[in-house]
């Protein structure tokens, strides 16, 4: 076992297929320096890596962002993923994909000339929720969003989301929901969504908050089932008075939130039990994955 990860799986690394016990970056890596780089995370279903497309789309969108000239076009990328797939075991998989500037002499500028960037690529195994987690829902804390002003890029920079996720920890729930100057942004790993009257509301799509690719997935699905969705800047307060809230991912897809800082989410008799909104949206998740 390495570092709390069973086996010793298949990863790539800079052209090269090996066992992660023997993979190396240089201490002089600007990811490891400065956090320079970005990453992907993809689940699999059936061995097959799930809304690919829009995973590649962000990928390219986020080393344009970060001025890193993509290694790899689209049809490699997938082709690669493709064989971290075939490589490792399991019909489902999470594969993380980790994009650095490459390695250099330590200085805050980019190295000129450009040197090469950095690909590591590895697959672990996909611990979907479990069944408590989907029919009983999570407890979520609130805390104030202090990260920097490019949650949009996903980079590997992720020491705000790191604080976050373990404040939460400390105070006995999995995930955080953040706030900003009074305004919902999202959770320390995740998109956050809230219903209300039948509704439901989503924070901006803006700089302030990293889309997930199932905030695109779940309005398909909120529009397929002819659920009212709006994109606005949600207050604070509105949570508390919400019929509903819930979370997406790309590890935990869709999950009910049914307690926001140890108080009950929802109305009357339902308060603290997930909603029929969610039921609905979890229901057409799962089936389209069954048809995958």
């Amino acid at each position: 076992m390495i570092d709390g990860i069973h086996g010793n799986p298949t990863v790539y690394l800079n052209g090269d297929w090996l066992p992660l016990s023997e993979a190396k970056v240089s201490v002089l890596d600007r990811g490891f320096i400065f956090g320079d780089g970005i990453y992907e995370v993809l689940p699999v279903y059936k061995r097959k890596a799930f809304r690919l497309q829009s995973h590649l789309t962000r990928l390219e969108r986020s080393l344009a962002a970060i001025r890193i000239r993509p290694p790899l076009d689209q049809a490699q990328w997938a082709a690669l993923f493709d064989e971290l797939i075939q490589r490792n075991q399991g019909d489902d998989q999470f594969l993380y994909l980790q994009v650095t500037r490459g390695v250099a002499k330590r200085d805050h500028s980019f190295p000129n000339p450009e040197v090469r960037p950095t690909v590591f690529a590895m697959s672990s195994p996909f611990q979907r929720p479990t069944t408590a987690q989907r029919d009983s829902g999570i407890a979520v804390v609130s805390l104030p969003d202090e990260r920097w002003l490019h949650c949009d890029i996903k980079s590997v920079s992720l020491l705000g989301n790191v604080l976050a996720r373990q404040a939460a920890i400390d105070r006995g729930a999995p995930e955080a929901v953040m706030f900003r100057d009074g305004f919902l942004t999202e959770g320390s790993a995740s998109n956050i969504w809230m219903v209300k009257d039948g509704a439901l509301h989503a924070p901006l799509k803006n700089h302030l908050i990293l889309e997930g690719i199932r905030y695109g997935l779940l309005q398909e699905l909120a529009e397929r089932l002819q659920i009212p969705v709006q994109i606005r800047r949600i207050r604070q307060q509105e949570l508390t008075q919400a019929d509903e809230l819930m979370l997406t991912s790309a590890t935990k897809e869709v999950l009910p939130i049914v307690q926001l800082d140890q108080r009950p989410v929802g109305p009357g008799a339902h308060a603290g039990r997930p909603g029929p909104i969610y039921a609905k949206l979890r229901r057409a998740y799962d089936q389209l994955l069954d048809e995958l």
